[in-house]
């Protein structure tokens, strides 16, 4: 019976291998076919990444043909979506004809992406180390789900990265990690393809046992697959442990270089080597044909089949989160293997002819996954692909049933009352509101913030809502009876995701939980908060979690000069810039408390609208006074981006038009300069983003044949003069506002912050930097002379 078992066993592998050529081939075929083979238009490169692609396929093999679950989530190496799109094919869910457009309009996009691709990508990947840090997130938010019993036990997946040992050096990483520490995640596994080649030259020696002591002193379990079974067995064997010292100890760039020049370089130089110690020599001299010996020298543990599968296969015995570190030489089998310059190298019509020799796969054939093998191989390899756990036809693109938001109304009844409020105090009332309501949608809110919590007004919702935390924790000052505004319970069902000061992972927390949709089929409305200057400080994550089209509210608050006491490094500049240009994101910038209820509602909306986006609202602790309103109109106009305050005179030859915090000096202007010009107007821009947007949208449908419309901002602008001319003003970078001017063709004077700012108060701030009524009315004086 073990004999039989045992036989299985290697049939399996056998066939295993044999799936894991056929892979390499099919994605280094496509790189060949996108770089030679298909017509150029433009000269340039399209480039695929032969040799890291090479580097991780038996580990991809191993995982997806074995080891993975349906529940199971992944994030792909950048540099390996061949592979990926490879694997996909063979599954059926990547068509031949995207294989063939690979890198081009419509074909398999060249890094996963869940928006462009249609097989399977679980989370997108390409700015590096980004990836990595989402799975830990993702991993996180399952916790919380699962707090809730939306994921149930047998449903909870495992969360894997697949990464290159250079992306290691990325920051985000290590910040990510010192999080995943704090919240004792578990269910993820970080699987490095450690070939120790960047896309500049060798990696460090022996960087790997610092790796390991990082990983482990943040209480993860680290296996590093360093020697296949075959350099296991020679190790064995007289002369063996010199052989491993001496591998152990060669430089990376040695190693390196010895697995391009290939079997007779290694027999060269561990000759001399080895020299005075015999039974090495005799075990090097044991392999007769040089190709038998370089096989053996660069075979490590994370090209050998079994030895990948064993771990995997121990790993999932337990949750506890796993750093793989599995040796792999770059580019092994390809020509260019182990070369420093193979990370952009493109295999010849000649090299890729020998390839395709080697592999048994016949000329004219070259897409058939399975051309040149026999009628029982081939049944036999569809076979193990069809009992891939991960080929299950399971429904892995789940679609959320639609939650009822709150309405404008229940939202603006949180700030009735009128009197002075800054738009960060209005935020904060609407989420204590939103906490205090018993419904499905407040049970599906989660807020995060970067340490900030309390400074951003989310105190409130936090003390009614708890913090989540996976082991209840008592709140030590309300036990000992320590009189405190933070009642912050810890546990399970706590809505409230505490983050330390690390913008990158608030936007990658943000991203996670702004997926739960189509990764788990339950809705979350995530809402986060930072300060607004520091939005540049996780940028890139941001930019993350905008491209995968994750879902949320994000607040950033207090804006430009209004944090005065805090000086420069705490006021903003060219956040409303980042806003206005960063896809997947409705930008807004309030300067009243009804005005950011509205667009509260309007956000929560948005987070499962079919077309929606995620929302920035920037907003501005400065208390101003709340304008009185007598009728429900200017609601629209907040939403789509602008509203008359006070709408302007027939051909009216001036108009000023502020944004945020600025209102009360833009106001101020308008009331003086109305002795002069009785017929000017007061424009409430609360939106640059999608002003600019659906003017230059209307522009467009104009000369490309669409519907010919009046965009907004034109309609809104109409009835002034076509000589009028406008002032702009905001608490931030001129630019946001000063293509106003080009709507009609009108004079403008933009009035912003271009310089950094300094410690003061407003007054003298807003003086300084030539935003206060005075300046406005400057500008006004001269458009007028």
């Amino acid at each position: 019976m073990a004999e039989a078992v045992l036989a299985a066993k290697r049939q399996e592998l056998a066939l295993l291998r044999r799936i894991e050529e056929r892979i390499l081939w099919l994605a280094s075929w496509t790189i060949h076919n996108a770089n030679h083979l298909r017509e150029s238009r433009d000269g340039l490169k399209v480039g695929g990444h032969q040799a890291s692609c090479a580097s991780m396929t038996t580990l991809m093999t191993a995982l997806y043909m074995k080891a993975l679950r349906p529940q199971d989530r992944v994030a792909v190496k950048p540099h390996a979506s061949p592979v990926f799109h490879a694997i996909q094919h063979l599954f059926g869910r990547q068509s031949l004809d995207k294989l063939k457009a690979f890198r081009a309009l419509g074909g398999a996009q060249s890094y996963p992406s869940r928006t462009k691709d249609v097989d399977d990508v679980d989370f997108s990947t390409g700015s590096v180390g980004l990836g990595v840090a989402m799975t830990a997130f993702a991993s996180l938010t399952q916790d919380y789900l699962a707090a809730r019993g939306a994921v149930k036990p047998e449903r909870m997946g495992r969360m894997i990265s697949l990464l290159g040992d250079a992306e290691l050096d990325e920051g985000n990483i290590y910040e990510a990690l010192i999080e995943a520490c704090k919240h004792d995640i578990r269910n993820t596994w970080w699987i490095v393809d450690y070939n120790r080649q960047s896309l500049d030259a060798t990696t460090q020696d022996r960087m790997f046992t610092r790796y390991g002591e990082i990983f482990e002193a943040a209480g993860w379990t680290v296996e590093t697959l360093k020697w296949s079974r075959r350099q296991r067995q020679a190790f064995a064997r007289p002369g063996g442990v010199a052989l491993r010292h001496w591998i152990e100890t060669a430089p990376n760039d040695l190693y390196a270089a010895l697995s391009y020049q290939g079997g007779a370089a290694w027999r060269e130089r561990l000759t001399a080597d080895l020299a005075g110690q015999p039974e090495a020599l005799a075990l090097v001299a044991s392999y007769k044909d040089d190709a038998d010996l370089g096989e053996l020298m660069t075979e490590l543990g994370g090209h050998c089949m079994e030895t990948i599968l064993e771990a995997f296969e121990r790993a999932g015995q337990d949750d506890a989160p796993r750093l793989f570190i599995a040796y792999t030489v770059k580019g092994l089998r390809l020509p260019f293997q182990g070369h420093k310059d193979n990370h952009a190298g493109l295999m010849t019509e000649t090299q890729v002819a020998e390839l395709r020799g080697r592999l048994g796969v016949a000329e004219g054939e070259e897409w058939d996954a399975f051309s040149g093998l026999s009628s029982a191989e081939h049944a036999a390899l569809k076979g193990l692909i069809a009992r891939a756990p991960f080929a299950a036809q399971v429904e892995r693109r789940h679609v959320a049933p639609a939650v009822p938001t709150p309405t404008a109304d229940a939202l603006l009844a949180a700030v009735a009352g009128g009197g002075e409020q800054s738009t960060q105090a209005a935020f904060g009332k609407v989420m204590f509101e939103i906490a205090r309501r018993d419904d499905e949608f407040a049970g599906r809110v989660v807020t995060t913030s970067p340490d900030v919590t309390v400074s951003t007004n989310l105190g409130g919702f936090v003390n009614r809502r708890g913090v989540f935390q996976r082991r209840a924790h008592d709140d030590v000052f309300k036990r000992r009876r320590i009189p405190s505004a933070q009642v912050w319970s810890k546990g399970e069902t706590g809505q409230h995701v505490e983050l330390g000061i690390a913008e990158n992972n608030l936007f990658i927390a943000l991203a996670a939980l702004g997926l739960t949709a189509p990764l788990f089929g339950e809705r979350l409305f995530p809402v986060g908060t930072l300060y607004d200057p520091f939005i540049a400080r996780g940028l890139d994550a941001l930019n993350y979690a905008c491209y995968q089209d994750a879902r949320f509210l994000l607040v950033a608050t207090p804006s430009g000069l209004t944090l005065a006491p805090e000086g420069g490094a705490h006021q903003s500049i060219g956040s409303p810039l980042i806003g206005m240009s960063q896809p997947g994101l409705d930008a807004y910038e309030p300067a009243f408390a009804d005005e950011t209820a509205v667009l509260m509602a309007r956000a929560f909306e948005q987070i499962q609208a079919a077309d929606g986006a995620s929302t920035y609202l920037r907003l501005s602790t400065r208390v101003i006074a709340q304008p009185e309103r007598t009728d429900d109109a200017w609601r629209r106009g907040v939403v789509e981006g602008a509203y008359w305050l006070r709408p302007p005179a027939p051909g009216a030859r001036l108009a000023i038009a502020y944004a945020g915090a600025l209102a009360p000096e833009a106001l101020a202007a308008f009331e003086a300069v109305l002795e002069d010009e009785p017929g000017a107007g007061l424009l409430a821009v609360t939106s640059a983003d999608l002003l600019h947007r659906d003017w230059t949208a209307a522009g467009r449908a104009r000369w490309t044949g669409g519907a010919a419309r009046t965009s907004t901002i034109e309609a809104l602008l109409a009835p002034l003069s076509r000589d009028a001319g406008l002032v702009t003003v905001i608490d931030g970078a001129p630019s946001t506002l000063s293509w106003l001017g080009s709507v009609r063709g009108q004079r403008l004077r933009a009035l912003g912050l271009e310089t950094f700012g300094q410690s003061g108060d407003l007054p003298d701030l807003y003086a300084k930097y030539r935003l206060d009524s005075e300046a406005i009315l400057d500008a006004c004086a001269d458009l007028l002379m």
